[in-house]
């Protein structure tokens, strides 16, 4: 029952993931996300994510270590970028990542994107770096049902995460499905489509109907479908806001409405077709 900011969600090795986490993309590595990850903290948030390719993981260390409370109370995620993939490559950027945020281990390691030739290498890495207790739990980011089918039939552990792109115009449903059947929990990131989900009509319309913003809206219909979720923002009020979505259920009705509205309108890149 997700009914707090406190709540969450057991990963398959039994390590708790809170449902709802801060995004750092595009948060420059200063003061700007130091202060973000640090009023965050002070709202109730308990994940934090990252990557190296953000580019701000010494500014994301220095906000975990100023917040005031316990490492241990806080789930930290990062993630191994593209040109670092491989078995090697992955080790040595996993400790560089460890280094540049400051901490001596990490809640949550992701694999970027599904570089081909490499990520089943990566994967082998980071099963490594799990035994080795560096890390708590392993996932992967934008994995498709196919990169995830030919993971799990080369390598000893299914990734505990599949973290995508999720938001009213890209729904997935297969692939959620297809998590959820295999116990990966799933995770959003560009929940608010980089803003353009703030214009969309229908949403507005739907918001007002529950005196509530976009923004609530649509993290209260991720949470509702089961879909764990990290607003970026290094806005405090934003912040705060985005955390007030306990108060409220949507309807069946209205959570189909939201599903329906998918037509595969992606804001990022499709795995299939990136650029690695």
């Amino acid at each position: 029952m997700i009914v707090s900011i406190d709540s969450s969600v057991a990963l398959r090795n039994g390590v708790k993931m809170p449902y709802l986490g801060l995004g750092t993309y595009q948060s420059d590595n200063d003061e700007e996300v130091i202060e973000a990850v640090k009023h965050a903290v002070s709202v109730g948030y308990r994940l934090i994510d990252t990557a190296s390719i953000y580019k701000n993981e010494e500014g994301v260390g220095k906000g975990i270590r100023a917040c005031g409370i316990p490492r241990e109370a806080l789930f930290v995620t990062s993630k191994v970028w593209n040109s670092d993939q491989g078995f090697q490559g992955t080790l040595d950027a996993f400790e560089q990542s460890l280094n540049r945020l400051g901490l001596e281990y990490l809640d949550l390691y992701l694999v970027h994107w599904p570089v081909a030739g490499k990520y089943v290498g990566t994967w082998r890495a980071m099963e490594q770096l799990y035994r080795e207790k560096k890390i708590r739990a392993i996932g992967v980011s934008n994995f498709m049902q196919h990169h995830l089918e030919e993971l799990m039939g080369h390598t000893e552990i299914v990734p505990m995460v599949n973290q995508m792109e999720f938001h009213p115009y890209v729904v997935q449903q297969p692939l959620i499905d297809f998590c959820h059947k295999n116990n990966i929990r799933y995770q959003a990131w560009s929940p608010f489509m980089q803003g353009k989900v703030f214009g969309i009509e229908a949403i507005k319309e739907l918001a007002e109907k529950y005196q509530k913003s976009v923004a609530q809206l649509v993290l209260r219909w991720s949470l509702q479908k089961g879909v764990a979720t990290i607003p970026k923002s290094v806005k405090a009020q934003r912040i705060t806001d985005n955390a007030a979505i306990f108060d409220f259920e949507l309807t069946q009705t209205d959570m189909d409405f939201l599903d329906g509205l998918d037509r595969g309108e992606r804001i990022g890149p499709h795995p299939d077709n990136f650029d690695f």
